[in-house]
């Protein structure tokens, strides 16, 4: 797609502007009002809310009851919010405390020093301020920086940053370390579906071979905090999401039975989502789910997020062991790289996508 070459008019630096001192956001940030934060739920602007917290080591306890216990958790939060948090999950605190502060670091720098990475719509690699490539399309209150994890075959460090000095030692450890982790995850599915251990990550073209990015985001401080958001709403189009919030400032917030409820980090856990294509797989027994970031204008954030993902030419379509009769394949199937094409373009789009890939019987 031509389109996916280069942006379509100038990119602007959300950061640049949080700091020039404006009073007011430009009109392109501002968000219709039904999808401004201080028109839905009231409620989400206060309270933070628990979502349910997993012991992960307890997932391979030698204590069949604690193991069970665990896996019927897992199974639970996966079908009634498709967010959880997992707590000893054996990715060093250290590790997390350091990548995050380099990020901080990163974000620190001189504009001039950012924008050698500055990224094209191509690939999303590197420093960038916008989703999609809409003309006057509307914009999220946000910078972020993207970088590919897996396969190791399109790892290219030279496209990291180079300053701070440690972090492309960091993000490659902290990477390795989480993309582990994403594996063990997917296993973790596969059992509480009534699938092989291996099923999922088969389906993904295999531990190998599936695909792994990071994007770390960060939101500034803003005026009008209530007339925009620093992410749209959207689920992820990918398979499993891992994410390390700002654990001192909060901003994710979760759709969940028509309110938008902001979710409460607990100190060294992961957040957990399911993405898009887990949902084609389990033919709909697991959902993804439509979350949004909001903003404030006290504080800026900073978060980690680690998109575990198939193999772009793999294609996805509903596991032939969940089928049956009464519940024939919901979904179509297609390439992962044919699927995320949509959000490279478009943006954010809450659920449509997903929704998009429905068979015509499952649509009426």
């Amino acid at each position: 797609m031509k389109s996916l070459l280069c942006w379509p008019e100038p990119v602007i630096r959300v950061q640049s502007l949080a700091a020039s001192g404006i009073r007011e956001i430009p009109e392109r940030y501002i968000k219709s009002p039904s999808h401004r934060p201080s028109l839905n739920n009231d409620v989400s602007q206060t309270q933070e809310v628990d979502v349910p917290v997993i012991d992960f080591q307890n997932l391979f306890s030698s204590d069949r009851g604690l193991c069970d216990e665990a896996l019927r958790c897992v199974h639970n939060a996966c079908r009634e919010w498709g967010f959880f948090q997992i707590v000893n999950h054996g990715v060093s605190h250290e590790l997390m405390k350091r990548t995050c502060e380099v990020w901080h670091e990163f974000f620190n720098l001189p504009l001039e020093e950012k924008q050698k990475y500055a990224n094209t719509p191509a690939t999303y690699e590197g420093y960038g301020s916008r989703v999609g490539v809409e003309k006057g399309a509307s914009l999220d209150w946000s910078d972020y920086f993207f970088l590919l994890l897996m396969p190791l075959s399109l790892v290219n460090q030279s496209k990291w940053p180079a300053i701070p000095a440690s972090c492309r030692e960091l993000v490659a450890e902290y990477g390795s370390e989480v993309v582990r982790l994403g594996g063990k995850l997917m296993k973790v599915l596969s059992m509480n579906l009534g699938l092989e251990e291996d099923s999922l990550l088969k389906s993904f073209g295999g531990e190998e071979n599936v695909g792994a990015c990071l994007r770390v985001s960060y939101y500034p401080k803003c005026p009008q905090p209530d007339l925009t958001l620093g992410l749209s709403p959207h689920s992820d189009p990918g398979g499993l999401t891992i994410l390390l919030p700002d654990e001192n400032v909060g901003g994710l917030q979760v759709c969940r039975k028509g309110s938008w409820l902001t979710v409460k980090p607990v100190a060294n856990a992961f957040i957990i989502n399911i993405g898009d294509q887990i949902q084609v797989l389990s033919n709909a027994i697991y959902q993804s789910v439509e979350h949004r970031v909001i903003v404030n204008s006290n504080e800026d954030r900073v978060s980690l997020a680690i998109f575990y993902n198939p193999r772009s030419d793999q294609l996805i379509e509903p596991c032939k062991k969940l089928l049956t009769k009464d519940r024939p394949a919901l979904y179509k199937p297609m390439t992962y790289a044919e699927y995320r094409l949509t959000i490279r373009a478009k943006g954010p789009c809450g659920k449509k996508q997903v929704e998009s890939l429905k068979s015509p019987r499952q649509s009426d």
